[in-house]
Order: structure tokens, then C-alpha cells, then sequence
């Protein structure tokens, strides 16, 4: 099993006991995300400490206001590391206003340009807002992938959308990755997107400290606690939970190039 999309950084255990842990339980890739300048140094350097460990390296939409060329520059740099092989997490959140939309927008496109030239998968972050705007994170960043990111490996980590917007991604080739929230007992709609994803297409993560499945809910996030997430999906698509597993590990191998 892997677990396609971590923070350990910002986790409270330290990297080698959440490694371990995870390991126990037969978790052996994690990618671990860098959400700014700080903790994607920080992830660069877990991802050297640790052989089960990989790295995204980017710059999160609620922190894009003030994002500029060195922003830009030092993600580039970073994305030489032998230990990086993503970038992100970028894209779009209108559920806060941390960040306005138009820098927000301006930091997702500096990265997919970014991926393009590092040859790298993009991780993309969508949170939508509530109420009326409901939607629009969503169908704004699925018209600028559309447009700007043709030909890349494209990851919606923690998928929360639609069914219909789920198939709509595959259509598109993108890979789609489901995070604990899918375990919960309100979320028919991701488990039914979590059904209608292809196998050459679905990642399961935990996005590590937050968002604990449904048997831990309520306690910090660990990447050994994606088996949790894995088992939902794999019964919300009617197969085993190793078929579940081969799957994925055998994606994310692709994606990250990373072995077993």
C-alpha cells in the first residue's frame, strides 16, 4: 500500500516513527507535500533521511498572495532533488479567503509551468465555497488544467467533488486520489466517485495530519491510517482490498517512479 499524499512535517510523531508505523501496517511509498518555502525544505530533507519517503515540492493556494518569481524559482530549485517527484500542492480555494483569486490563479499556473519543465506530476489542491459560489474552485481550475496543463500528469488530492465531475477528470486522463473524508457516513457521492474512477487512474492518500478516516476520526491523521481509506474504496468498488492495493501501488510506482 501507499499513501499518495502526506504532511509529515506538520505531523506531531516524528518522520521515523509515522515511517514505522506505517511500515507495520505494510504502507512502504509515501509522498510527503510541501506547502511553502519552509516546509518544502523541510519535506526535502525528511525525503533524504528516509528511502520510504518521496517529496512534492510547491507553493498551497491559501498562502499564494505575495507569490513571485523567487517563490517560483526556489520550487524550481528544489525540484532537481533526486528525492522530488511532484510539484504541488497548488491549485485553487475559495473556501477561504487567505489569498485572493487572481493570485491564487497566478501561483497555480507559475507551477504548472514548472511541472512542464521538470517533467513532474502537479498535485492539485480544489476547495470550493459554500453557498452560492459553491462550484466555482472546481470548474475554474478544471478550465485552466484543461487549457494549460494538457499532456501532464495531472493528481486531484482529496478529491471532494461530484461524481460527474469525477468522470469527468478521467475523461481529461487525471488522476484521482481519495483522502479519508471518503470513509465518512455522509459522503455517498465520493464513495460513488470513488466506483467510477479507472484503475489506471485512482490513488488513495491520507493528507496527513488532517482528515482522519471514519475508525480514527477525530485524532491526528497518520500515513499508516490510509489502509482505512483503502479498504472504503476498495468496497465502494466492489473488489478486495489486495486488488485495491496492486492498483494503486502500482500507480503511484508510475507516477513518482518510484519501485514497489
Amino acid at each position: 500500500m501507499i499513501d499518495s499524499h502526506a504532511h509529515l512535517g506538520s505531523c506531531e510523531p516524528p518522520p521515523e516513527a509515522l515511517v514505522a508505523d506505517a511500515r507495520r501496517v505494510g504502507v512502504e511509498r509515501i509522498l510527503t507535500i510541501g506547502l511553502d518555502a519552509a516546509s518544502n525544505r523541510e519535506a526535502v530533507r525528511i525525503g533524504r533521511e528516509h528511502p520510504e519517503v518521496f517529496v512534492a515540492v510547491g507553493h498551497h493556494p491559501n498562502s499564494a498572495e505575495g507569490f513571485d518569481g523567487e517563490a517560483a524559482a526556489l520550487i524550481e530549485e528544489l525540484a532537481a532533488d533526486e528525492v522530488v517527484r511532484a510539484i504541488g500542492e497548488t491549485g485553487l480555494d475559495y473556501y477561504r479567503d487567505r489569498a485572493s483569486e487572481e493570485a491564487q490563479v497566478r501561483a497555480f499556473e507559475a507551477q504548472i509551468g514548472i511541472a512542464r519543465r521538470r517533467g513532474l506530476p502537479l498535485v492539485v489542491h480544489l476547495r470550493d465555497s459554500a453557498g452560492p459560489g459553491a462550484g466555482r474552485a472546481v470548474a475554474d481550475a478544471f478550465e485552466l488544467l484543461a487549457g494549460e496543463a494538457d499532456g501532464l500528469d495531472v493528481i486531484l488530492h482529496c478529491f471532494s467533488a461530484t461524481p460527474e465531475r469525477a468522470e469527468e477528470a478521467a475523461g481529461r486522463g487525471w488522476h484521482v486520489s481519495f483522502a479519508g473524508n471518503v470513509t465518512y457516513p455522509r459522503s455517498e457521492e465520493l464513495r460513488e466517485a470513488a466506483a467510477l474512477v479507472p484503475d489506471r487512474l485512482l490513488l488513495v492518500e491520507t493528507d496527513s495530519p488532517y482528515l482522519a478516516p471514519q475508525p480514527v476520526r477525530g485524532r491526528p491523521n497518520a500515513p499508516a491510517n490510509v489502509t482505512h481509506t483503502a479498504e472504503v474504496v476498495a468496497a465502494a468498488r466492489g473488489v478486495g482490498y489486495e486488488r485495491l492495493d496492486a492498483v494503486v501501488t502500482e500507480n503511484a510506482a508510475r507516477l513518482f517512479r518510484w519501485s514497489g
